[in-house]
């Protein structure tokens, strides 16, 4: 069995007025959450990225400003998820990154990870989020987006 490796991404995808995209996820209804994944051997955090958003949403990161917010949490794994990585894997180090869009995009969802999508403003977003680095870097959004104001 193919184990995950513990380091990952946690890609923000937001439009200029800040309205945050959000996932349900497919192996637990009621459960939203931006766009994750897991590095795969050799790839690195970037490629990471443009990957699970293009495998989650349909959309090519490689068309929109991808930025790096030099922000990494480590967090225990979830006891529901641990069969997902090898023996004694106890933590994950999750990268954040931003993707900038020019509006609201329609989605083409993966079945197989999430059941349905939907944008909402970032404060709301940050309320619906199960995880809890989720939240932190939803409320961040509005500093993180360079050169802008608070809508």
């Amino acid at each position: 069995m193919l184990y995950k490796l513990p380091v990952s991404v946690l890609v923000v995808i937001y439009t200029v007025n800040f309205e945050v995209l959000l996932l349900e996820r497919a192996d637990h209804p009621g459960f939203w959450q931006s766009v994750t994944g897991s590095i795969d051997d050799g790839e690195s955090l970037c490629e990471t990225a443009v990957r699970e958003v293009f495998e989650e949403t349909g959309l090519d990161a490689n068309h929109y400003p991808l930025v790096d917010w030099q922000t990494q949490n480590i967090y225990e794994i979830y006891a529901k998820w641990q069969h997902r990585y090898a023996l004694g894997t106890q933590h994950n180090t999750e990268h954040v990154f931003g993707l900038e869009l020019p509006c609201e995009l329609p989605v083409k969802l993966s079945p197989r990870e999430h059941l349905s999508y939907k944008w909402l403003p970032w404060q709301e977003a940050a309320g619906q989020v199960f995880s809890p680095s989720n939240r932190e870097a939803i409320l961040q959004l509005p500093e993180r987006a360079e050169g802008r104001n608070r809508p």
